[in-house]
């Protein structure tokens, strides 16, 4: 049953003991500092006749990858991709910068790719808080940013994680130098999460009033191409993981294409679509919202559209980002649930190395 109220910064709390919302409101500070980590100029190869970047990583630690796609992959001088498993793309090699992020250091598929990229005489960089990435990278010399481990969970790192890879792309060379940039989405982060912290009421906080709006039903999240997408897949494992809840993430203009065709009648009342949106849209964006909005109000289906906040790409996918965070863990706090164990995935994780 959800909570009558989220207007108790007492009973939130209480309802809180990881401190997953103080977390969430410290994202601007672990921008700052992952950045300054990352662009330590002793620890990154040089970006001389790089032709990709790969950035390995899985779960929390592998949406920092997504998120620096969504925010550079526009002025990236190389195509920077994201690689989810245990395998490296078949073009990596000694021209390629692979990045192996995991704030445990422990994730078997990313060790695994670390391993590979090793072989193949790629340049690569681990971005981790400690383990056995940590321990490879000392053995075979290979640089490494080392994460601060003063969070209790990847998803609740990503700050560190997303500024840390952005710090050694800047360094590399492979990016636009972003300092003041950082310093910029930091700050507003930080008035973000003000607007959104446990003690601004639920009639004047964004946050909570989408956690309740969405209520037991299942998001779906539909982002814009472009600096939304990371945003949504970010939204998606937020709710999975914070409020324990199935959601689903789309990109558009692709769902139009499918994903929109099978929610028909039987979707009435059972899902809420979130569509995340950002300034830098396509000019025909606008008309195809609309249209999908209608459609889905044809299929009994409520849809809400959330800005983003900010003039550039960055800005706009880590204000999305912190709206989601906040939104997800407030979804759980309704529903009598602490947003920060994972039980399912901890079970899961521990059987996997038995």
């Amino acid at each position: 049953m959800q909570l009558a109220t989220l207007d108790d910064p007492a009973v939130i709390r209480a309802a809180d003991p990881g401190g997953m919302l103080g977390l969430i409101a410290g994202t601007g500070r672990q921008l700052l500092r992952g950045f300054e980590l990352g662009t330590d100029t002793g620890l990154i190869p040089s970006g001389e006749g790089i032709d990709a970047v790969v950035m390995c990583g899985m779960g929390g630690s592998g949406i920092a990858g997504d998120v620096v796609r969504s925010a550079f992959g526009g002025v990236a001088r190389v195509p920077l991709v994201v690689s989810k498993g245990y395998s490296l793309p078949g073009f990596c090699g000694r021209d390629s910068l692979v990045l192996a992020v995991s704030f445990s250091g422990n994730t078997e598929e990313t060790v695994a790719a670390y391993a590979q990229a090793i072989a193949r005489g790629c340049r690569v960089v681990t971005v981790c808080a400690g383990g056995e990435l940590a321990a490879l990278s000392e053995a075979d010399d290979t640089p490494r940013v080392s994460i601060p481990g003063d969070v209790s969970m990847p998803r609740a790192a990503l700050g560190y994680l997303s500024a840390a890879t952005m710090g050694v792309l800047s360094s590399a060379e492979v990016v636009p130098p972003e300092a003041e940039a950082i310093r910029a989405v930091a700050n507003l982060l930080d008035k973000l999460a003000a607007e959104l912290e446990p003690e601004r009421p639920e009639p004047e906080n964004k946050a909570k009033a989408l956690a309740r709006w969405i209520g037991e039903r299942t998001p779906l999240v539909w982002a814009t191409e472009g600096p939304a997408e990371a945003a949504g897949l970010r939204w998606k494992t937020q709710w999975n993981e914070n409020a324990k809840m199935a959601a689903f993430c789309s990109v558009l203009p692709e769902l139009d294409h499918n994903e929109i065709e099978g929610l028909g009648e039987a979707a009435r009342s059972r899902f809420a679509a979130v569509i995340l949106r950002h300034p830098n849209e396509h000019p025909r964006m606008a008309v195809r919202v609309d249209a999908t909005i209608d459609a889905l109000a044809r299929a009994g289906v409520e849809a809400q559209q959330v800005w983003a906040r900010g003039s550039t790409p960055l800005e706009a996918v880590f204000s999305l980002i912190m709206l989601g965070d906040f939104a997800s863990a407030y979804a759980a706090i309704l529903r009598g649930i602490d947003p920060t164990p994972v039980p399912v995935l901890t079970n899961l994780k521990e059987r996997l190395r038995s």
